[in-house]
């Protein structure tokens, strides 16, 4: 009984730690109950940097926190899809004051597709991503703090959150959590190779 007690908290805990960063520090995958989720509406009020196929009618937004592990493991996810899908990578500040800088520098970066895999890798090796000047322009702040309560009128939960109309069902899918390579081309409607 202690056994099995100690197996379902341990694995309660991994499926935790695997979702997602949570702005209430939970991972509640459902949407049910919560605010429904337009592409239309992303589009239209978000603001981000875009990486991929510019010129691809798939569009994928992904919410994200620059201090958030998971989301650098979607981006690390998402690069095999860059020639196929064009995605809108929209940063968020929830978990703490480099979430803005950082964010700040990622948008305004010439190559944001390089300074976000030279970001998430330093992040990923635990060390705390890029630096950047905590000096941030008023423009790029305003639209940081517009995403982060966007996010939150859209009842996300945690980072990374990703909104994209599957390209074979035409279904608008709000998903928080990160995604293998594999299961984010699945959500897209696309094949993963």
């Amino acid at each position: 009984m202690y056994l099995n007690r100690l197996c379902f908290v341990s694995l309660t805990l991994v499926a935790l730690l695997l979702g997602g960063c949570s702005k209430q520090e939970t991972a509640d995958q459902s949407r049910a109950g919560k605010p429904e989720v337009t592409v239309q509406a992303v589009a239209a009020q978000a603001k981000g940097f875009t990486v991929g196929a510019l010129m691809s009618a798939n569009t994928v937004y992904v919410f994200f926190d620059p201090q958030c592990p998971h989301c650098g493991h979607l981006w690390q996810a998402s690069t095999p899809l860059h020639k196929k899908v064009k995605f809108i990578w929209i940063p968020v500040a929830w978990i703490n004051a480099s979430s803005l800088s950082q964010g700040a520098a990622l948008m305004a970066a010439t190559n944001p597709a390089a300074l976000m895999t030279e970001h998430e890798a330093s992040l990923l090796a635990g060390q705390g991503g890029i630096a950047a000047s905590a000096s941030v322009s008023s423009d790029i702040e305003q639209s940081i703090k517009a995403n982060t309560k966007l996010l939150n009128s859209l009842g996300a939960e945690s980072v990374p959150f990703v909104v994209v109309k599957n390209a074979v069902t035409g279904q608008t899918i709000a998903k928080d959590g990160t995604l293998t390579t594999a299961a984010l081309a699945e959500m897209i409607g696309v094949d993963p190779s």
